[in-house]
């Protein structure tokens, strides 16, 4: 009698309940500082392009480090590099909470500060997605990619009214509560350490194929670099949807930055602003509550293109809506879908890739889908100065539907199965 494996429980997990916590104490920072320093901008400098400029100053920068920071987390123990960047973290949030006391809050010192905690976050976090095949089976990688999407709709439905709340009592509030959000994700990630030290578990993926494929030269940072951007690349089922992400991202980002940028400029509060942001989390929280029950059930090239088509139409019917309640509304609807969508996709891609290239992967297709991100800010700042919010919004839905149109006749993203198959759809790949 054969017996049936019994599934791994996540509850249970409590590596992976600490990694949860320290991740999510990160990105609540991030999500607070993401949403402060544009309102800070538009305040500071009233010119929407001025704050444009910060936004994708620091989105320049965070990806250029993103590629350095996928090298280090294949060369270093990836849970000391989670500690270290939280470190950092601690010290660049109390900077701006300093230098917002002190009113010294202009264009130049936010510009240096996004740059820097971008720079922070391209080095470091990517070692902490990475961890996450250390401590997560593959039987049970779908079901925290979910349950991190959750966790990520929790931080957007929370970030908006709490970044709004922060900032109508002042920046230097923002930068208080971030320098403690980085505090409670440097003692988990030193508690992770611990923890992976006492089950006798690598830090690291490298180690596993090291009798395989690693290199047996010198380290050289430019090889290692090419080979993650390579590997990928060469894989039919991860390469080919990576100009798909990267125009839907920039669609979309560009449009939602418009519309933050519009309101302010129409004099609504930042309150407001963080209410409607909340809307959109409160959609996301619904979509990835239902996640669980889409990823194994439906293909994940189906949800991806399901998805992609609806942020397309949304993004329409967007330029035509100005009320808040009516934003809310149409970019709550466009996001429903996303956390099933993200939830197959970089479940599938944790599977298919070997851990020791896992940093280097990650960073390559943090770049690769996102390379165009840094001029999403400054469409819709110099967007809204020379053709106006519908004019801005109508260019940003035009990307988001060539982007869906790739996604329909892109053979490859089309046959991405459900979770129980991902392993060995990604074999076959192997395998050629």
């Amino acid at each position: 009698m054969t017996m049936t494996p019994t599934p791994h429980r996540l509850s249970r997990n409590t590596r992976y309940l600490t990694w949860l916590i320290s991740d999510t104490s990160k990105g609540l920072a991030s999500a607070l500082f993401g949403f402060a320093v544009p309102l800070l901008a538009l305040i500071i400098t009233n010119d929407p392009a001025q704050a444009g400029v910060i936004a994708g100053a620091g989105m320049v920068a965070r990806l250029l480090l993103t590629l350095v920071g996928g090298i280090l987390a294949d060369r270093h123990r990836r849970i000391v590099l989670m500690l270290v960047g939280s470190i950092l973290g601690i010290v660049m949030a109390g900077a701006f909470t300093l230098l917002a006391l002190g009113g010294s809050l202009t264009f130049a010192t936010l510009l240096v500060i996004d740059v820097l905690l971008a720079a922070r976050s391209g080095l470091f976090d990517v070692a902490g997605e990475s961890a996450l095949k250390e401590i997560v089976p593959d039987d049970a990688m779908g079901r925290a990619q979910a349950a991190n999407q959750g966790r990520d709709a929790a931080l957007q439905l929370a970030g908006g009214p709490l970044g709004g709340l922060l900032l109508g009592v002042g920046g230097w509030l923002v930068g208080v509560v971030m320098t403690a959000c980085h505090l409670v994700a440097a003692v988990t990630a030193g508690l992770l350490g611990r923890q992976t030290r006492r089950a006798g578990i690598a830090d690291t993926g490298a180690e596993e194929d090291a009798d395989l494929d690693a290199p047996t030269t010198r380290p050289n940072a430019w090889r290692e670099f090419r080979e993650g951007f390579g590997w990928l690349l060469s894989r039919p089922d991860l390469g080919g949807v990576m100009l798909i992400m990267t125009i839907i991202n920039l669609g979309f980002n560009a449009a939602i930055t418009t519309v933050v940028y519009a309101l302010q400029q129409a004099g609504h509060s930042e309150l407001l602003i963080g209410t409607v942001s909340a809307a959109i989390g409160a959609v996301m929280l619904i979509g990835a509550v239902v996640a669980p029950f889409l990823v194994p059930r439906i293909p994940a090239g189906v949800l991806m293109i399901g998805g992609l088509t609806v942020v397309a139409l949304c993004a329409v019917v967007l330029s035509f809506v100005s009320a808040p309640w009516a934003v809310a509304v149409v970019l709550g609807a466009s996001v429903l879908l996303l956390p099933a969508l993200n939830a197959g996709m970089m479940g599938y891609f944790m599977v298919a890739t070997p851990s020791r290239l896992l940093g280097r992967a990650n960073s390559a297709i943090g770049v690769l889908a996102m390379g165009a991100m840094p001029l999403a800010p400054l469409i819709a700042g110099f967007g809204l100065a020379w053709a106006g919010r519908q004019g801005t919004i109508l260019i940003c839905a035009a990307l988001c539907v060539l982007a869906a149109a790739l996604a329909i006749g892109n053979r490859a993203l089309r046959s991405l199965p459900v979770e129980s198959r991902w392993a060995a759809h990604a074999a076959q790949y192997e395998a050629d």
